[in-house]
């Protein structure tokens, strides 16, 4: 089967969307670790770094909404925004919960594909040179939080009812977050921060890292918008790539045979669902174009029925 123009270019922008999420992700995962590892930045304060990233999206988004008006404000009332995500709310992380939420149909081949590129990852885990319990538990808690945020991005931006731009999405959801985060921020590293008198906010630093952290929000909004949380998950593999690469290359990280295989595994699953994807693309082509064809041949045949009735009444004329 050949494939058309408009499966070419619908796969180039995916790409592209994917490439630039990967990038900034790239980037501001090696800014953070710069900015908390003890051996560089020496600032390890995780909570205070996220709500730093939030506040910084809120004011941004804030001013390019409410100041600037350079994105349209969307008038959303409690109700509708209520409504619209209970109506929805009815990896294996990600696509276990599109399915519940009814973001992607269940298929069996896919979910073989996700437990696939899943284990992969399981197998790279457990071959871990520093393997820590408490890390590892954190990581799956962060899977499923973070599957279910991809799953609500997509809701948000593509459901019925409310139609929300990246902009515009971090304007509503980065003080919430900030919000949110304020309770363990309190609990957790408040006190630490407070009788630590010797910090002093590098603006250069943390400025920088805040634009990064704004611009991968705003990319996350994008590529979820216009492919779905599952793509980009299975995106996040090849990133996971990099970051060995990167880790063992220039940090000196240790890299086992075990990573290396448990990781090929991931990087055939991902490979098969680019495949799964493309395929599906030239299968929604093909049926777009048999039914212009339809709507076209209808047109054609009652073009001709007019006229033969028209024909029909000159001649009893």
């Amino acid at each position: 089967m050949a494939v058309s123009d408009g499966v070419v270019k619908k796969v180039i922008l995916s790409y592209t969307y994917v490439a630039i999420w990967i990038f900034l992700s790239f980037t501001v995962i090696v800014y953070n670790k710069y900015i908390l590892d003890k051996k560089m930045y020496n600032w390890s304060y995780p909570i205070s770094l996220t709500m730093i990233h939030m506040a910084f999206c809120s004011s941004l988004a804030y001013l390019l909404v409410r100041v600037f008006k350079l994105v349209e404000p969307v008038s959303m009332s409690r109700d509708l925004y209520l409504k619209s995500m209970l109506k929805a709310l009815m990896p294996v992380a990600v696509y276990s919960i599109g399915v519940l939420l009814k973001k992607e149909g269940f298929k069996n081949e896919t979910m073989a594909n996700m437990i696939s590129i899943s284990l992969g990852v399981a197998v790279a885990a457990y071959g871990e040179a520093k393997f820590d319990t408490w890390g590892v538990t954190l990581q799956l808690m962060a899977v499923a939080f973070e599957a279910t945020r991809l799953v609500l991005i997509q809701i948000l931006l593509n459901s019925k009812g409310i139609s929300l731009n990246p902009i515009t999405s971090l304007y509503y959801i980065a003080p919430c977050c900030l919000v949110f985060l304020s309770v363990p921020w309190l609990i957790v590293e408040y006190p630490s921060l407070r009788d630590n008198s010797s910090f002093h906010l590098d603006f250069a630093i943390f400025g920088t890292n805040s634009l990064c952290a704004f611009a991968l929000n705003l990319a996350v909004f994008l590529l979820v918008g216009k492919t779905s949380a599952l793509t980009m998950n299975v995106a996040g593999v090849v990133k996971d790539w990099l970051l060995i690469a990167f880790s063992w290359s220039v940090i000196k990280d240790t890299v086992t045979p075990v990573n290396l295989i448990g990781y090929g595994l991931a990087f055939l699953g991902v490979a098969y669902y680019n495949h799964s994807k493309l395929q599906a693309l030239k299968a929604s082509e093909t049926q777009k174009k048999a039914l212009q064809n339809d709507e076209e041949a209808g047109r054609l045949l009652e073009q001709r029925d007019g006229e033969g009735t028209g024909r029909k009444i000159d001649s009893q004329n």
